[in-house]
């Protein structure tokens, strides 16, 4: 059986609404550490998570005082049990008050927390869950995969401040990346891999999966990111880069008027014109050092031309008949390549890059 790819892995997630990933404590506290100046005396709010056994909620109401948070406030989709991995059979949902510690020992104790009941199920989107946003300073959580576009739209329009987990792969989505080239929305200070939590009725996997010894089933993926609209430091640390321009390192887009940068540590330090990179860029881009201009997706319309059907011919020679060239950057070549796929137009070869973001230097003419 061949091996299953980390994007085909979500999409399947998706198809199977396997929405559940809890997230470590660790990769929680790593990223809100960047953070800290912000939660002063503002209202949190977890929204898709259990309060009692979250991570998220671990970390804010043991670090109440610390931050000088003025309240703390988590719902919980259709889950009044201990148990992290409800079936989410209950009729009422709950949601959780928190406003520090009373008893003086720092530690938030049962009787501290407020426990009070929801009339809905407790989804993000139902209207009790917007009441409690509309109170909310900065929401924070790993929301739905499945839900990120509905989830990111839904904080957009209530003006929220926030830090989620998502995927990388959520950087190219239409509803996402114009968030991101508008800078009302960015990268986090941590990427990369994860490893999260998730209930033993999941679909077991070939790759990135395993059951430690407790019998406790675990998913990975290694191209987590958080999101963000909350200012941090490590966001205005230059790329060090060092590397001239040469023509011949850097082939020019067919379809764009871009030059195709493979390696984020490749960006050429005196280019002025339109770069693509991958869209792992964002994670170490700098807002006074590089400005994004697009992203070479069709919907985004920066293409300078439009192709004809294209024959595809495969690694392994198969032939057939696509669009592929018109929704990614295209770089035309003399030969066709041994052991990679590749595509003709007429008497033109083309290969495909995977996904670009298209940036520019701040000091460079638009």
């Amino acid at each position: 059986m061949a091996t299953e790819t980390q994007n085909a892995s979500l999409s399947r997630a998706k198809a199977n609404k396997e929405d559940e990933f809890y997230t470590q404590r660790d990769d929680v506290e790593q990223e809100l550490k960047h953070y800290r100046k912000h939660f002063k005396n503002k209202v949190v709010y977890l929204n898709c998570d259990d309060p009692r056994v979250s991570a998220f909620f671990h970390y804010f109401s043991y670090n109440f005082e610390k931050l000088g948070l003025k309240k703390l406030i988590a719902t919980c989709f259709k889950n009044q049990e201990r148990d992290l991995f409800s079936t989410h059979e209950n009729e009422r949902a709950i949601f959780l008050e928190y406003e520090g510690d009373k008893d003086g020992d720092r530690i938030p104790g049962d009787d501290e927390i407020e426990v009070n009941y929801l009339e809905g199920d407790g989804d993000f989107r139902s209207p009790e869950a917007i009441e409690l946003l509309s109170k909310a300073d900065i929401v924070v959580t790993n929301p739905p995969f499945s839900l990120f576009r509905e989830y990111v739209a839904q904080l957009v329009e209530h003006d929220k401040q926030f830090i989620i987990l998502g995927n990388q792969n959520a950087i190219t989505y239409k509803e996402i990346f114009p968030l991101l080239q508008q800078d009302k929305m960015w990268l986090g200070a941590t990427h990369g891999d994860m490893s999260f939590r998730v209930p033993a009725h999941y679909t077991p996997r070939e790759t990135r999966f395993w059951i430690d010894g407790k019998g406790q089933k675990w998913r990975s993926f290694g191209n987590m990111c958080w999101f963000t609209n909350l200012d941090f430091s490590k966001r205005h640390e230059d790329l060090i880069l060092y590397k001239k321009y040469n023509p011949n390192d850097y082939p020019k887009y067919d379809n764009y008027d871009a030059i195709d940068v493979t390696s984020i540590a490749d960006i050429p330090v005196d280019y002025d014109g339109l770069m693509g990179v991958t869209p792992g860029f964002l994670a170490k881009r700098n807002p006074s050092q590089f400005k994004i201009v697009g992203i070479a997706k069709t919907w985004w319309g920066m293409a300078t031309k439009t192709y004809p059907t294209q024959i595809q011919i495969t690694k392994a020679g198969k032939r057939s008949e696509v669009s592929k060239l018109n929704d990614a950057p295209a770089i035309r070549i003399n030969t066709p390549p041994v052991g990679k796929t590749y595509y003709t137009v007429g008497d033109e070869t083309f290969i495909a890059t995977y996904v670009r973001i298209l940036i520019r230097r701040v000091n460079s003419e638009d």
